[in-house]
């Protein structure tokens, strides 16, 4: 890949913790449902609850992280708290439960993604940008791949003993707070900045205003992704098929992820992120009719493109358009942006799903996907030059 040591020690962080998260999160639909009773509505607010949590602390942790000149700290705290929270589900007996620790695990991520966002950025050069940011995307899907792959494989055989899985993920995720202990921090030269929290530093940029502006639309079409693996049960594939489309969506962003990380850095990040949006929209559309296995595997395949063409390539963007002693504090704006998009359209997916059914949940989400891409088109193509 030709990345910097840095960059590849992330990698490998991000990939032994997304394994354990994806393990658990690729069964948590079931988890929820089956075991503990949860209706469909509360799936899809604990995930949309979750990703605006960390979303919000993103933008703290992001802000601190920046004015203490702090990068490995914060993401290695943040890495440990949610990986402590995987033996607890063990113990859970409600939906309750599951909220509270779901919340605690995005609390940490909340912690460690800015900071590991920018440490990202400050290990390697502006015109590698996409490259770095593609792999590390690509070996965070790669854990992200192979976690729900094996709770696939595994859970049949463990006769569906969900508190085995949470061990296994637990085991693996500590393997990368171990491996985070070979990354090394990256520090700005001390400039005598004071860094007071002040929103004019991201209002008076209006370039990056419009930017985040169109994925925050775009993002109250995004329905969580448990959710949406409950269409598959609800058309009748048995229960074991769940954890399989999330690997599903996993693979097509492993394989796509880092060939659209160095296409955003020669054909245009603004170009592959409009690719993603449009996939988006495709997977909801293809959704509202589903029914057979290939029409399943080809949405949730479009999914995972939709990531692979956004996740990284957004964040190269926003290291672009904001000034680098405020890099973290950017990349934090961006998860806000994001995570209460995501908040909303879980909220409002999974009580159109409740109460009017999973049809209309999709004919929500390929509207607003619809809305978001025209928007993006539109004000990025009148407002943003690469």
């Amino acid at each position: 890949m030709g990345v910097p040591k840095n960059v590849f020690f992330l990698g490998l962080v991000s990939m032994f913790n997304d394994f354990s998260s994806e393990m658990t999160q690729s069964v948590m639909p079931l988890f929820l449902t089956t075991v503990l009773g949860a209706p469909v509505m509360a799936v899809g607010l604990i995930e949309g609850f979750a990703d605006a949590l960390a979303s919000i602390l993103k933008i703290v942790f992001g802000w601190l992280s920046d004015k203490w000149n702090r990068r490995k700290s914060f993401a290695v705290f943040g890495y440990l708290l949610s990986v402590s929270t995987r033996p607890f589900l063990i113990l859970a007996t409600s939906y309750g439960h599951v909220f509270g620790l779901r919340a605690l695990d995005r609390v940490g991520k909340g912690m460690r993604d800015a900071p590991r966002d920018a440490l990202i950025a400050e290990s390697t050069t502006p015109e590698t940008l996409g490259r770095s940011f593609g792999y590390h995307r690509m070996m965070d899907t790669i854990g992200g791949t192979l976690g729900p792959l094996a709770a696939f494989v595994i859970l049949p055989l463990v006769f569906f003993s969900y508190d085995f899985i949470f061990v296994i993920a637990f085991v693996v995720g500590t393997l990368s707070v171990i491996t985070f202990l070979l990354v090394k921090e990256k520090k700005r030269p001390e400039d005598g900045t004071e860094y007071r929290f002040d929103f004019n530093l991201v209002k008076s940029n209006r370039r990056f205003v419009v930017f985040l502006a169109s994925v925050f639309v775009f993002g109250l079409g995004t329905l969580p992704l448990p959710l949406i693996l409950l269409r598959a049960p609800e058309v009748g594939f048995v229960a074991v098929s769940v954890p399989f489309f999330y690997f599903v969506t996993n693979c097509a962003f492993v394989l796509a992820s880092a060939p659209f990380g160095r296409l955003g850095d020669t054909f245009g990040k603004r170009k592959m992120v409009s690719i993603g949006f449009a996939a988006a929209l495709a997977a909801h559309l293809l959704l509202i009719f589903a029914h057979s296995f290939i029409m399943f595997f080809a949405s949730f395949a479009l999914l995972g493109i939709y990531s692979a063409a956004t996740d990284g390539i957004q964040r190269a963007m926003v290291a672009r358009l904001v000034d680098p002693k405020i890099r973290a504090t950017g990349q934090g704006f961006l998860n806000a942006s994001t995570g209460i998009s995501a908040l909303l359209a879980g909220g409002i997916g999974g009580a159109l799903w409740t109460y009017i059914g999973a049809q209309a949940a999709f004919v929500y989400a390929a509207t607003m996907s619809f809305a978001g891409l025209v928007l993006f088109l539109i004000l990025m193509h009148v407002r943003f030059r690469e």
